[in-house]
Formats: C-alpha cells, sequence, structure tokens
C-alpha cells in the first residue's frame, strides 16, 4: 500500500440514474442549480481539487443530456457506460481506470452531491492513507432511531451512539475496490455502496467526520437547500 500521499486520484462519479422519486423531467443529476447542472457542479469541484487528474463519469448509454454540457468537451472528463446498479457503474469506471494504469487510489463520488468541499477531500486522504484499507466521510446519527414492523409501528429504539450516515467520497485503492465490486457482484450479494463490498471481504474501512452539508439530493426539496449551500460556498471562496 502507498506509504504517502499520492501525486494523483481519479474520481469515479456514477450517472446513470433515474432519480425517479425527483419527479422531474429528466435525471436529478441533469437539474439545474444556480445556472449549471448538479452533474456539473459536482464534477467542476472534484476537478479543482489539486490532487484529482481526471474524472471517470459513468453515464447511460444513449443518455441525451450529457453530451450537450460544455464539461463533456474537457479532456479531464472521461465518459464510460454505466451500468444498471451503482456497483456496475462504478465497475466501469475501475476497469477504465485500470487498463489505462491511471492511478492506484481511486475515490467515488455521488453525481447528486455538489456541495462537496475540499477541506473534506483532504481530510479524507490524510485520514486513510497510509494506515487503512480504505475509508469513507460519514456523519455521526444525531436523531434518535427507531426500528420500524412490517406495518409501520416502532419495534424499538436503536443506540444511535454507533450509528453513522455513509457520505462519499469514498476512498480505495483501484485493485481492491475493483475484486471487490466484482466479487460481489458475482455472487449477487446486496452493494449499497463501495464500503458495503470491502466489508463484505471482511476488512473495516475507516470512518471519516465529514460536514453535514454534503447533502445528496434525492427530494424536491433538496434543490433549494443545494442550491443556498452551493452560493455560500462560492462567496467563501472569493
Amino acid at each position: 500500500m502507498t506509504s504517502t500521499k499520492p501525486s494523483s486520484i481519479v474520481a469515479i462519479v456514477p450517472a446513470a440514474g433515474v432519480g425517479s422519486r425527483m419527479k422531474a423531467d429528466r435525471p436529478k443529476q441533469y437539474l439545474v442549480l444556480n445556472g449549471k447542472t448538479v452533474l456539473e457542479h459536482t464534477i467542476e469541484q472534484l476537478l479543482s481539487y489539486p490532487l484529482i487528474e481526471n474524472v471517470v463519469v459513468a453515464i447511460t448509454d444513449g443518455d441525451p443530456y450529457f453530451p450537450e454540457l460544455a464539461i463533456a468537451q474537457d479532456s479531464r472528463v472521461i465518459r464510460v457506460s454505466g451500468g444498471k446498479e451503482r456497483a456496475d457503474s462504478v465497475l466501469s469506471g475501475l476497469l477504465y481506470v485500470q487498463e489505462n494504469q491511471l492511478t492506484e487510489w481511486v475515490m467515488v463520488h455521488d453525481a447528486a452531491r455538489p456541495c462537496i468541499r475540499h477541506s473534506d477531500i483532504e481530510k479524507l486522504i490524510d485520514d486513510v492513507i497510509p494506515e487503512h484499507v480504505g475509508g469513507i466521510l460519514a456523519t455521526p446519527v444525531r436523531d434518535t432511531m427507531k426500528q420500524a414492523n412490517t406495518d409501520t409501528t416502532i419495534e424499538k429504539t436503536i443506540d444511535r451512539s454507533v450509528l453513522w450516515h455513509a457520505l462519499t467520497p469514498q476512498l480505495f485503492t483501484t485493485e481492491l475496490l475493483y475484486l471487490a465490486l466484482k466479487t460481489g457482484l458475482d455472487k449477487g450479494l446486496s452493494i449499497t455502496d463501495e464500503s458495503s463490498a470491502i466489508e463484505l471481504m471482511g476488512h473495516q474501512p475507516k470512518l471519516v467526520q465529514g460536514r453535514a452539508d454534503n447533502l445528496k439530493i434525492t427530494q424536491p426539496e433538496d434543490l433549494d437547500l443545494a442550491a443556498f449551500y452551493l452560493q455560500k460556498m462560492k462567496k467563501e471562496t472569493k
């Protein structure tokens, strides 16, 4: 494993989802916030971090929206075919990284998380490399957590002190993450994020506390909040 901070990292952005919960006329990554699509904000924020040289974005074949974006012409942005599930899309990106020997470490980030800050990316890299097999940004659960029965009544209250919300980016070595995802998919296992695939192999990724404003846009009301955070980030960098 690398003993020092790598000279470069490739970010993989799975962006083949349809985002049906948004009830919009297009996938949520193509909704517009502050004059740009969600996906453009996300990719631009990743590319502006010094160690990220390329963003490999997994797009559904035949997607009519991505080619129309100005960022699609950026030589640092590499398009690969997205898959049916998130794990398939990430695996497609990993295959490109491996075949072209781009980097030892990859950082997978949700297309619908445009408010990721460089300080969180830096913290993830510093905390994970070199002591850990990999790691993810996460936030401790703040609210009281309830476990429900099938009829939506409360079964019991869960101890929140050991619970975290998984965020992205998630950082792992290219080789290990490829093996974990490939093995999990071949076995038909449930893979909800990259860390879950690593965990299924018996590893314990590091939890790195990130900012709560690194929200994932999933519901219509998230758009206004994301727009507010993006404006706030823009003012802070002036």
